[in-house]
């Protein structure tokens, strides 16, 4: 690489880094924050609002199936009933 091409993706590293800005979530002038969800105390904060809680991000089960077993008499599967003409 010559030294112009290394310049010019550092110019444009650092025009990335610098458009990420963090800044603590206030809102729009005019709006009030969300409403006090039944049963909470207090408001929400933007920080708890912006973490998904575990029922939207659940843990997942990776366990594989390492044995197949034969499935057994299912009482409730009956053959489809005739309907009447």
């Amino acid at each position: 690489m010559n030294g112009r091409t290394l310049i010019g993706l550092s110019i444009v590293a650092l025009a990335l880094v610098g458009c990420g800005g963090r800044q603590p979530l206030k809102p729009v002038t005019g709006q009030s924050l969300p409403a006090i969800p039944v049963g909470a105390s207090t408001a929400p904060t933007s920080t708890t609002l912006m973490n998904p809680s575990v029922q939207a991000r659940p843990e997942r089960n990776v366990e594989l199936l390492t044995q197949s077993r034969q499935r057994g008499d299912d009482p409730f599967d009956l053959p489809p009933e005739k309907q009447p003409q």
